[in-house]
């Protein structure tokens, strides 16, 4: 092993984002979060609606002529007991405006998140310290410094931010960091959660963290790998994607911008990332979308810290509830628990541990811990028609004899309910029967062998079929065949 060996490091599995706060009060959002836990382990969840009306959180009393704010935490109180329970974090979200505290009605989403500054900026203070000294009076000080705390939500977008204002919002963050600083010091703050990386959000925001002296604990960005539009239909909304080494190169523009505006080695979050940037995108259900974000799953390690999947399961309702089963959700889950390709992505990259020993456009290989080799490779075709399947050819480190492989495949012909769904004709709200057969289709394609290495190098040869990503892992081969007495599989019609 060399001196100084690369880890394989792994941003993707820090955070995932998931539909607003409320819907953690719904049983099927954390039996979505189950199935997806088990198979990747976040550490952290990041949503929107945490300072919405429908939580309950800010009230206005009117009394004997005085009106008084009230912070009433009974629901929220519920969600972050249920989510510490689960094992997961908040990666908070400050956002949307309280109607009561909102300065107009500008509102975004199916629900409504009011996107206007507030009305009362000390009032706005009062509210956060509020909630961040309850958090702390409950959950403990160095529970809760463990909390990211994320401004508002792309505010340089007018949907998100009234006007996209900067003036407004660089007001929003300093009374929020200084408000959040008062109760306690160590909590981290960070924004400004912009999407798209074309503005001059970057250099403009920083300057004015360091002209106003303000904290700046991480910088947060958001990456979509969707290009302009194609085709919109009430229901559906077409876009094709960028070159897949594109998000990569913007990854590395931000961390430049932010070194040369003077923050080196300012923590990098990326609060939210996909292909479409669309809840009703049909990519987001296919092959392809797996396929696609691979090599940024690949790459990201030491670039950022955290690289948040937009979003874990298609409990999301910010186009109005779904209307069909597969609708270009944004989840690795759909609804009924059925797994997306883009699920096993993350499931396949889960298992990839230790030192990298090989990294390419189309492949990453580590050896893990205990010595075994585990390599996920994939092939993102975004043109139509037949092609040829990729070839691998690589000869790994291996110090034994034999090995046995192990590789499970994604690709249109395995591991894809949606194609399935497809050719059944798109049952938009199947029966329990529908859906059971579409979970069997969910499944990678598993198979096995054995091959001889020899000369410290393990020879391994793969073809990726369309849209593939793939997964193998390499142990030692125990071959435990002659323990057995009288063992002759001859004997067995069809066999020898």
């Amino acid at each position: 092993m060399p001196a100084n060996p690369e880890i394989f490091l792994k941003p993707w599995a820090r955070c995932v984002g998931s539909e607003r706060v409320s819907t953690m009060l719904r049983t099927e959002y954390w039996e979505r979060f189950r199935q997806v836990q088990n198979a990747i382990g976040f550490k952290y969840i990041r949503c929107h609606g945490l300072l919405c009306d429908e939580l309950g959180l800010f009230r206005v009393d009117e009394w004997e002529g005085k009106k008084r704010p009230f912070l009433n935490f009974s629901y929220l109180d519920q969600v972050f007991d249920t989510m510490l329970e689960h094992g997961v974090r908040p990666f908070v979200e400050l956002g949307f405006m309280p109607g009561a505290l909102a300065s107009g009605k500008q509102t975004v989403f199916w629900w409504k998140g009011n996107a206007t500054p507030p009305a009362d900026w000390d009032l706005w203070s009062e509210l956060l310290r509020g909630l961040l000294s309850h958090w702390i009076s409950r959950y403990g000080s160095e529970e809760v410094r463990k909390w990211p705390v994320e401004v508002w939500n792309e505010p340089n977008l007018e949907g998100f931010w009234e006007g996209a204002s900067k003036e407004n919002y660089f007001r929003l963050y300093e009374s929020s960091v200084l408000a959040i600083k008062s109760v306690d010091p160590a909590i981290r703050v960070g924004g400004p959660a912009t999407c798209g990386t074309s503005d001059d959000w970057v250099e403009d925001f920083l300057a004015f963290v360091r002209e106003r002296g303000l904290a700046l604990d991480f910088f947060s960005r958001h990456l979509y790998a969707g290009e302009s539009p194609t085709k919109r239909t009430p229901e559906l909304f077409y876009q094709g994607l960028c070159d897949p080494e594109k998000p990569i190169e913007e990854l590395r523009s931000v961390r430049s911008r932010i070194d040369a505006a003077g923050f080196p080695g300012l923590e990098l979050h990326i609060t939210e990332f996909n292909t479409s940037y669309h809840p009703l995108c049909p990519v987001h259900d296919t092959p392809l979308n797996a396929a696609f974000l691979a090599r940024l799953l690949s790459e990201s390690g030491g670039l950022v810290e955290t690289l948040s999947y937009w979003t874990f399961c298609d409990l999301f309702e910010e186009q109005d509830i779904p209307r069909s089963l597969f609708h270009g959700g944004f989840g690795l889950v759909a609804a009924h628990g059925i797994p997306k390709p883009s699920f096993h992505l993350f499931s396949f990259f889960s298992k990839l541990e230790g030192e990298v020993i090989h990294r390419g456009p189309n492949c990453v290989a580590t050896r893990r811990p205990d010595g075994s080799l585990a390599l996920a490779a994939w092939n993102p075709v975004l043109e139509a028609g037949a092609r040829p399947p990729l070839r691998l050819e690589l000869d790994l480190p291996w110090s034994g004899d034999r090995a046995l492989v192990r590789r499970s495949r994604v690709h249109e012909d395995a591991g894809n309910p949606w194609g399935l769904w497809r050719t059944m004709g798109r049952p938009r709200f199947p029966d329990r029967s529908t859906v059971e057969f579409l979970k069997r289709a969910a499944v990678p394609a598993v198979e096995a062998a054995v091959l001889d290495g020899g000369g410290g190098e393990l020879p391994l040869r793969l073809e990726l079929a369309r849209n593939e990503v793939t997964l193998v892992e390499i142990l030692p081969f125990a071959d435990e065949s002659p323990g057995y007495l009288g063992l002759d599989d001859s004997l067995i019609d069809g066999y020898s």
